[in-house]
């Protein structure tokens, strides 16, 4: 693939609203990026029948900085119980790695709907601003590690760091939603790492590497988005406290349906 200024400026300005939107609402990158390289990707030549794998992997390995970021910040509050990160990683790191070989033997078109899907529930939950209540259930480390494998299953299979998946689950389990937020974010470090070791993997037969592809990851994206999604989501958590996030919110809804419906689009015609 041929780097031209353009898709380098495109690259550096997707990490810098994947990081100001991930530190001003909460929300990992995925939901934006992956239908976003898609659209690059396509116009750099990649095949369509990978081009959503690729997006995906690409996504995966662009959030690994920002996620260990925020997991060492929310670690300095104290914030992150770290008894259940221990009892929810293996069932992550398990699932995770397995969601990633699943990607590599579905086709581009059943990826992109199960995308779409899951981005619309997303969207949904935010633009009602569906909060969960707390039941007082107890949490076995069995429990937890079943949890840990369907959360790292689904957010592979969606290149999203699992926030939106963990913090209402832990929530319902009366856990306060600052503790909630420090442990998902460092359950976002296993999902990122081995979500990206399972997508050079697992899509290894797809490298290129004249093109800096290793398996289903696109190495000048991943520095570039990384580069400014590291910069500017300090400048997103700041905001957070000046303007309307709830309206942000469900502005933000409106737009992954859109850029996911846009993706389902592409892939079909």
């Amino acid at each position: 693939m041929q780097l031209s200024v353009e898709i380098i400026f495109y690259f550096l300005l997707l990490g810098t609203i994947a990081g100001f939107m991930a530190g001003l609402l909460g929300i990992g990158g995925g939901g934006i990026m992956v239908p976003v390289l898609t659209a690059l990707f396509l116009s750099l030549g990649v095949q369509i029948e990978k081009v959503l794998h690729l997006a995906l992997g690409t996504s995966m390995a662009a959030i690994v900085i920002t996620s260990i970021s925020s997991m060492h910040a929310h670690h300095l509050r104290g914030a992150v119980i770290w008894t259940y990160v221990r009892a929810m990683s293996p069932g992550v790191i398990l699932g995770t790695f397995a969601a990633t070989y699943i990607v590599s033997l579905v086709d581009a078109l059943s990826l992109a709907i199960f995308f779409s899907l899951f981005m619309g529930f997303i969207a949904v939950r935010m633009f009602l601003n569906l909060t969960p209540i707390g039941q007082g259930l107890s949490i076995s480390n069995n429990h937890l590690f079943f949890v840990g494998s369907g959360i790292g299953t689904l957010s592979a299979l969606v290149s999203i760091g699992g926030g939106s998946l963990t913090v209402p689950y832990l929530i319902r389990h009366n856990i306060e939603i600052k503790k909630a937020i420090g442990i998902s974010s460092a359950i976002g470090v296993p999902i990122s790492i081995v979500g990206t070791l399972g997508y050079v993997f697992n899509g290894w037969a797809n490298s290129s590497f004249n093109d800096y592809i290793y398996g289903f990851v696109y190495l000048p994206a991943v520095v570039l988005i990384s580069l400014t999604s590291f910069l500017f989501a300090p400048l997103g958590v700041k905001m957070a406290y000046l303007l309307p996030v709830n309206l942000l919110k469900k502005i933000f809804a409106f737009l992954l349906i859109v850029l996911s419906l846009k993706m389902l689009m592409s892939i079909v015609l």
